[in-house]
């Protein structure tokens, strides 16, 4: 049996109207690692985008972990985290991102 690699998601809750968008987004992120080969890891959803808490939460789980790769809804998800350069931080650990929905 082969063990299929192991892809982290995150969530950005201000990014969504309301519970069922983000329970839609969470859905696509399933779907998205199925579809790809991937078991969802972790799925970090940010409730304040200002403290980005999660965001350091997947950081430190990329950093300690072989995942190299995460999924988000929409790139608009990593675009205003903490500051700009989310995805460079991603890239900086050697995590790829991915998103789920339109680009």
């Amino acid at each position: 049996m082969t063990t299929r690699p192991t892809l982290l998601g995150y969530v950005r809750a201000d990014a969504l109207s309301c519970a069922e968008e983000l329970a839609a987004a969470t859905d696509a992120l399933v779907a998205y690692a199925t579809t790809e080969g991937f078991t969802l890891g972790t799925v970090y959803t940010e409730r304040d985008s200002a403290q980005s808490a999660a965001f350091n939460a997947l950081l430190d789980e990329a950093k300690r972990t072989d995942v190299r790769a995460v999924v988000v809804p929409t790139l608009q998800h990593v675009g205003a985290v903490g500051s700009p350069g989310a995805t460079q931080h991603l890239e900086f650990h050697q995590a790829q991102t991915w998103a789920a929905g339109p680009r």
